[in-house]
């Protein structure tokens, strides 16, 4: 057996194996081992259709009981200003914050009783995302999140267009890296698209060269390169040559493909769609990720913050930072405009048989107002001294939008109790959550690991099951 075998098979106890059990235990590790772009056969859903998932982030986390899951009846010192309004499915009600999607109630359905134990945003944000059961906030991930996994196991360098893609990237909060491939090596992150798609002059760079003689005159260097770069790679063992050469393959494939220039090229929309999300960042990212599905991208992230959040440019609504409820009032018409937009297209496009919606951030926040003075005035804060309401972290409750994906929609899950502190039906945690993601494109989490740096086949998921309402 080689190093790589023997460090595989130590998972499952070496020291105390016999010899049929040393080589039973190879076996098993070497199916449960997925390689890159293992195209696993389960990658469709049940119309044949390959299945893709977009993910709106809402950075530093959304008050559910001011949006998704009102207290109307809770003490003062709980409740926001903002009543409750029927949407289009009875029985559900959402806060007068969101009346566009009151509208469209019946093409989603609302995770109300997610929980864990990060209270940190860093902590928070690995725990949805990856799956990590630290409470504790670190600097850097180390496990890969889900989206990285995804693209690992359905991995193509050879396609048009990357297969992740994030506009405006969820990938750090503040000084911490709260995603990533980690082990599983830069050539499974993201292609990251910055800036705001709304200005006249925006531009993905390096997507596709308009003249002809260019991208052959491209095409020869990368040849001549990659003769040169063989003779390194053959003694290369970081794996980071071949992380260039596959970088190099997705270059060529972007400079030189129409579909991906016409992909992220919102001018081919019609003006009333635009307007119909919104002509600013937020809509127009979202109109993007729309775009990137339909041309066949399977993980599209993308994370609304920035001015449009107002003076800390995220969700995060401490009374240092904001008074929640101007925050809110700055925020939602805008957040409301073009998440209703996204999820209305998906289904007038006929994408929601494949595609899946979720809208989410790391945790909810505290059900009791706080009431701090402000560190300093802007938008949606008053000036640095100016006692205000706020509502702090609270991963012990929070609501998750889910539409299309060919789920059952118009529905409620869980529930939270009388004052929206902690779940009290269908209490689910973030391994349960990216069990339901893996499912939906056609990956059984608990089933698949992926090799870390050494070669140690690890699980995609520490613990979770598929949430059956949503699958």
């Amino acid at each position: 057996m080689q190093r790589r075998e023997l460090l595989k098979a130590g998972m499952y106890g070496f020291g105390g194996l016999s010899l049929s059990q040393l080589m039973q235990a190879r076996a098993n590790a070497t199916e449960l081992a997925a390689k890159p772009g293992m195209g696993l056969a389960t990658a469709n859903n049940r119309h044949g259709e390959r299945t893709a998932i977009i993910l709106v982030w809402q950075r530093g986390g959304c008050s559910h009981l001011d949006t998704w899951d009102p207290k109307p009846d809770a003490p003062s010192e709980f409740r926001g200003p903002y009543a409750p309004i029927e949407t289009n499915v009875p029985g559900i009600r959402l806060t007068e914050l969101l009346p566009r999607l009151s509208k469209c109630a019946d093409k989603y359905t609302l995770l109300r009783s997610v929980a864990h134990t990060g209270g940190g945003h860093p902590a928070g944000s690995l725990q949805v995302l990856a799956g990590d059961p630290d409470a504790k906030d670190k600097t850097l991930p180390i496990l890969p999140d889900w989206m990285s996994i995804a693209n690992y196991l359905r991995y193509n360098p050879k396609r048009e267009i990357p297969n992740y893609i994030t506009v405006n990237p969820v990938d750090r909060y503040d000084s911490f890296t709260i995603a990533g491939a980690t082990y599983l090596g830069p050539s499974f992150d993201p292609f990251r698209v910055m800036g705001d798609p709304n200005k006249p002059d925006f531009k993905v760079p390096n997507i596709g060269l308009g003249d002809e003689s260019v991208a052959s005159r491209f095409k020869k260097r990368l040849t001549l390169k990659r003769g040169l770069d063989q003779v390194k790679s053959e003694i290369d063992q970081s794996g980071l040559m071949e992380a260039m050469n596959d970088f190099d393959r997705q270059a060529l494939n972007l400079l030189t493909s129409a579909k991906a220039q016409a992909a992220f090229d919102l001018s081919q929309e019609k003006d009333s769609l635009r307007d119909r999300y919104g002509r600013n960042q937020w809509g127009q990212q979202l109109l993007m990720a729309r775009r990137l599905v339909e041309a066949g991208v399977e993980i599209v992230t993308t994370e609304l913050d920035g001015p449009l959040c107002g003076r800390v440019a995220n969700w995060d609504d401490h009374a240092v930072n904001h008074h929640v409820f101007n925050a809110l009032d700055h925020r939602m018409p805008t957040f409301d405009h073009a998440v209703s937009a996204l999820i209305e297209d998906i289904y007038d496009r006929g994408l929601d048989r494949r595609v899946l919606v979720v809208v989410a951030g790391e945790f909810g926040r505290t059900p009791r107002i706080s009431h701090v003075a402000s560190s300093g005035g802007g938008v949606a804060s008053g000036e640095k001294g100016t006692v205000q309401p706020g509502r702090d972290h609270w991963p012990r409750a929070n609501t998750m939008l889910f539409a299309g994906g060919g789920i059952e929609t118009g529905k409620i899950v869980g529930a939270t109790d009388a004052r929206g502190e902690d779940p009290v039906d269908r209490r689910v945690a973030p391994g349960d959550f990216l069990a339901t993601l893996y499912n939906h494109l056609g990956l059984d989490a608990a089933r698949i690991a992926v090799p870390d740096q050494s070669g140690r086949p690890i699980p995609i998921l520490p613990a979770g099951k598929v949430i059956t309402e949503l699958a």
